[in-house]
C-alpha cells in the first residue's frame, strides 16, 4: 500500500507537462468535455481582442492628447456653445445668448453620454461656458462672455515666459508630466533648449489672443470678438502643437547625431 501510495504522483505529475498543448486534457489525464473556461484556469488569449491594457513597461498606455481633448468630435463639441452665443447674441438678446450657449453645453455632455464618449472634455466645456454667462450676467455687457477667456490666456502667457527664464520651459513640463516621464529631460540641454523654443511659440500664441481680442474688447465689438475667439482657438492651438512636435523631433534628431 505505501508503495503504491508512492508511485501514483510519479506516474501522473510527469504526465502533465509533456501533453501537447492542442491536445487539451485534465490533470488526471482525461479528456477535457466541457468548454475550456469551465474545465479549469481560462487559458491564454490571443488576438485583437485580448491586447494587453499595458505597455512594455506594465503601464497602463497614455492617452494622446487629441484623446485628452476628447478627439475630434471632442474638439468640435467644444466650440458649439461659443458658435450658438454669437449667434443668438447677434439674433436676439444677451439673455436669450446666455441660455442658448449654456442649453448647448447641456446637450453636448448628453449626445457624449449617450455614446459613451469621454465627458471630462464636455464636463470642463460646460463649466467654462458657465462662468462665461455668469460673468456676462453680471456685467451686463455680451462682451463680458469672453472676458474670462481673456484673463485665462493672459495668465498661461505670462507663466509660460515666467519658465523659459526659470529654464523650466512649460511645454516640457506638462508634456513629460502628461506621460510620466519625470524630470531626466531637463539634464539634456538639447531638449531643454527646444522645451524653451516650443513654449516660446505657445507664448505667442496666448498673448496674440490676449492683443486681438482684447483689442476688440476694449472696442466693445464683440460679435468680432466672438469669431476672433473661435478662429483663434483651436485652429491656433494645433498651429502650436505641430510646431512643438517638429522643435522637438529636431532637437532629439540633433542629440542621436551628436551622442
Amino acid at each position: 500500500m505505501n508503495d503504491h501510495h508512492h508511485d501514483a504522483p510519479t506516474t501522473r505529475i510527469p504526465r502533465v507537462p509533456d501533453v501537447d498543448p492542442q491536445d487539451r486534457t485534465a490533470p488526471l489525464g482525461r479528456p477535457v468535455t466541457a468548454p475550456a473556461h469551465a474545465a479549469g484556469p481560462e487559458p491564454e488569449r490571443t488576438g485583437p481582442a485580448a491586447a494587453p491594457a499595458t505597455d512594455a513597461g506594465g503601464r497602463a498606455p497614455t492617452p494622446t492628447l487629441l484623446e485628452q481633448m476628447g478627439g475630434v468630435t471632442g474638439i468640435v463639441a467644444s466650440t458649439i456653445p461659443i458658435v450658438v452665443f454669437v449667434v443668438a447674441n447677434i439674433l436676439g438678446d444677451l439673455r436669450t445668448a446666455l441660455y442658448a450657449a449654456l442649453g448647448a453645453g447641456v446637450l453636448v455632455l448628453v449626445w457624449r453620454l449617450v455614446r459613451r464618449d469621454p465627458v471630462m472634455p464636455a464636463i470642463s466645456g460646460l463649466l467654462g461656458v458657465g462662468v462665461c454667462a455668469l460673468v456676462a450676467s453680471r456685467t451686463g455687457e455680451a462682451r463680458g462672455f469672453y472676458l474670462p477667456g481673456l484673463l485665462y490666456s493672459g495668465a498661461l502667457g505670462i507663466v509660460a515666459l515666467v519658465s523659459i527664464v526659470a529654464r523650466w520651459p512649460l511645454a516640457g513640463v506638462i508634456w513629460h508630466g502628461i506621460n510620466g516621464h519625470g524630470t531626466e529631460w531637463r539634464r539634456d540641454p538639447h531638449l531643454v533648449r527646444a522645451y524653451g523654443w516650443a513654449t516660446a511659440v505657445w507664448a505667442t500664441t496666448f498673448l496674440a489672443k490676449v492683443v486681438v481680442q482684447g483689442g476688440l474688447y476694449l472696442a466693445d465689438s464683440e460679435t468680432w470678438l466672438g469669431v476672433a475667439r473661435l478662429a483663434m482657438g483651436y485652429p491656433l492651438t494645433g498651429v502650436a502643437i505641430l510646431a512643438t512636435i517638429l522643435i522637438v523631433r529636431r532637437a532629439e534628431r540633433a542629440r542621436t547625431a551628436t551622442a
